[in-house]
């Protein structure tokens, strides 16, 4: 079986944003809710400081704190190495999001409109997004990113990735050796997020500038 993972290329990353718009977009997360995002970081010291966008996602770990603690079965990991939460199973108890180490897990009480000075119903777009949040999540469970398993079993690719127009995100077989995740890995030092952690994640970075 293939494991699935991710490689973000810092170099080519310039923080437009569009990955976490694009993500919104695919699962209609409600508003203060992000499966993807950019979050800023600053190395250096002025004059030589240097601002780099770091894009962020759940890291689909091989050894998952969150799986670990789920005291009701609702997290699991599938053959592909992705975890996966059953909000039927979920009894909302934010175990999962305390024991993440990288913030990938959200909860939602309950529908926040983007247009909350607006007058009457929602607007037909949020409107349909309420509606597939609710019917696929509903409110109090734990909600996390898939690397977009409705996507996949289409054979599309994440929509993260289909969107970056820098083309900073690849995403392929971690097992493969002649995969291209795999290959840039090896050729531009890719690693991982908090490796001393133990939790082995399915994300890779390549360096930046």
């Amino acid at each position: 079986m293939a494991r699935y993972g991710f490689v973000v290329d810092l170099k080519r990353c310039y923080g437009c944003y569009s990955c976490q718009v694009a993500c919104k977009a695919a699962n209609n997360t409600p508003m203060g809710i992000d499966w993807a995002w950019c979050r800023p970081s600053e190395t250096g010291k002025y004059p030589s400081a240097t601002r780099q966008m770091i894009p962020l996602l759940c890291q689909q770990c091989a050894n998952p704190p969150c799986m670990e603690v789920c005291p009701t079965g609702a997290t699991t990991q599938d053959e592909n190495g992705i975890v996966h939460v059953d909000p039927d199973k979920c009894m909302g108890c934010k175990y999962c999001i305390m024991a993440c180490p990288y913030g990938a897990r959200q909860t939602v009480s309950g529908w926040k409109t983007y247009f909350p000075d607006a007058e009457g119903d929602l607007d037909p777009f949020e409107a349909y997004a309420k509606k597939e949040w609710e019917k696929t999540w509903g409110y109090g469970v734990a909600t996390k990113c898939d690397f977009c398993h409705d996507r996949r079993a289409e054979g599309k690719l994440p929509a993260c990735v289909e969107a970056c127009p820098a083309k900073a995100r690849y995403f392929g077989d971690l097992d493969d050796p002649t995969s291209e995740v795999s290959v840039l890995i090896r050729r531009e030092r890719g690693f991982q997020l908090n490796p001393e952690l133990g939790t082995d994640p399915s994300c890779y970075y390549l360096p930046p500038r």
